[in-house]
């Protein structure tokens, strides 16, 4: 498999039962679902599974992330610590797709404990189909790259 139609998951236990929705969605899409997990309810600490699903990302490894937490605040604050990753946290289709399209977002976080599992697929589907636009969005996404240093 190549990386272009690979797509790592990952979540801390507030998330586990979203996750795997997710990943059984997207795998009927033809994805290549790299579910890094956790699979056991135990609580868990959110910024190592960010990092552990970023990473694959910003290696090249998996195209596009997807990480999930209880409001999806923490595991996108910490998926953004890794460099090259731009990550944003979506309650709604819209921003979803518009960060695609304008910030050439590379991954998503979603909140299990606030969006119901009908909105979390929509919010994916809305992400997963949107193309990066390019023009005057690219200039604004090498100014976010230089912050990186």
């Amino acid at each position: 498999m190549t990386a272009s139609n690979r797509i790592v998951l990952s979540s801390d236990h507030a998330a586990i039962q979203l996750r795997r929705a997710i990943a059984a969605h997207i795998a009927t899409q033809g994805w290549d679902v790299v579910d890094i997990g956790p699979t056991t309810p135990e609580s868990t600490h959110y910024p190592k599974h960010g990092e552990a699903a970023a990473r694959l990302v910003a290696s090249g490894d998996c195209r596009l992330g997807i990480v999930l937490c209880g409001t999806g605040q923490g595991i996108m604050m910490a998926a953004n610590k890794v460099k090259g990753i731009r990550c944003g946290v979506c309650a709604d289709t819209f921003s979803a797709r518009m960060i695609r399209q304008h910030n050439d977002a590379n991954m998503l976080s979603i909140g299990a404990r606030v969006v119901g599992e009908g909105l979390a697929l929509d919010i994916v589907d809305a992400f997963l189909t949107a193309e990066f636009q390019g023009g005057r969005h690219a200039t604004r996404v090498e100014m976010i790259e230089a912050l990186e240093g």
